[in-house]
């Protein structure tokens, strides 16, 4: 429980500080506190991608409230993505989620991480021409976001994010968005989750589908109560150091689940 707390409080400060949900830092260390429970790699990747997600329904909520009075999010934005990440949810949570083993999510996880930190880092302006699609392009994008965001059970920001920047949305807004855009998806997946897992027979007690409720409880808890605290210090952070911190964090967990994927593949021996 005080690892599971410890956790909560750090998520939910980078979720808050960075706009990703909280879910890309909890998974990785959620997946071996579940695998030292005797649970196999498959299901803990599973288990932990599903209460990760289920927590930033919570987090999602306390940190766009502060990014909200702060005027950062783009609520405009927030109407025309929202159906396409609630479509591309639900193709992911209750169809790709269940066909895929956890090894192969984990890899599609650290690819997509490393991915968006590389794009980060490098920093390329985007040209001033460029700007949000229609409502019917970011309908697309966000079923785009939301199906990645359902396999790898985070909030979309890893994705978001870079994209609206590339757009010319500041960055302090892209970041504001998201933390809101985290609310549809984690609610849509979380759903999905617990219905595709519902006939499982090898969970963990005090399981709900997919859902650990001990983690999801735990966590919420603590992440409600610090998220708000890094969204506060998203406001004073120079930006060029808030894409720095965002691209190492993106590649530190990029690395920790190549290691679990390859390791479950036997690659690591």
């Amino acid at each position: 429980m005080l690892a599971l707390a410890a956790l909560g409080s750090m998520a939910g400060f980078l979720a808050g500080l960075l706009g990703v949900g909280g879910a890309l830092v909890m998974i990785p260390f959620l997946t071996f506190l579940l695998h030292h429970l005797s649970l196999g790699t498959d299901l803990s990747v599973k288990m932990a991608i599903a209460t990760g997600m289920s927590t930033i329904v919570v987090t999602s909520i306390a940190s766009a409230r502060t990014h909200h009075q702060a005027g950062t999010v783009r609520w405009d934005l927030f109407k025309g993505l929202a159906p396409g990440l609630v479509a591309g949810s639900l193709l992911s949570s209750l169809w790709l989620f269940a066909v895929l083993k956890g090894s192969t999510l984990a890899l599609v996880f650290s690819a997509f991480c490393a991915f968006s930190a590389t794009q980060i880092w490098r920093d390329r302006k985007p040209k001033p021409s460029r700007h949000m699609p229609n409502t019917l392009g970011q309908a697309g994008v966000g079923t785009v976001i939301g199906m990645f965001a359902g396999l790898v059970g985070a909030g979309g920001a890893f994705i978001s994010v870079p994209f609206m920047t590339w757009c010319n949305v500041p960055l302090r807004q892209a970041v504001g968005t998201s933390a809101a855009l985290g609310f549809p998806i984690a609610l849509t997946n979380a759903l999905g989750y617990v219905v595709t897992g519902w006939q499982a027979t090898d969970t963990p007690p005090h399981s709900l589908g997919f859902v650990w409720l001990p983690g999801f409880l735990t966590i919420s808890v603590c992440t409600v109560i610090t998220a708000p605290m890094g969204a506060r210090m998203a406001q004073r952070m120079p930006l060029a150091r808030l894409k720095r911190s965002y691209a190492v964090l993106l590649y530190v967990l990029a690395i920790t689940m190549l290691y679990r994927s390859l390791a479950d593949f036997h690659v690591l021996g």
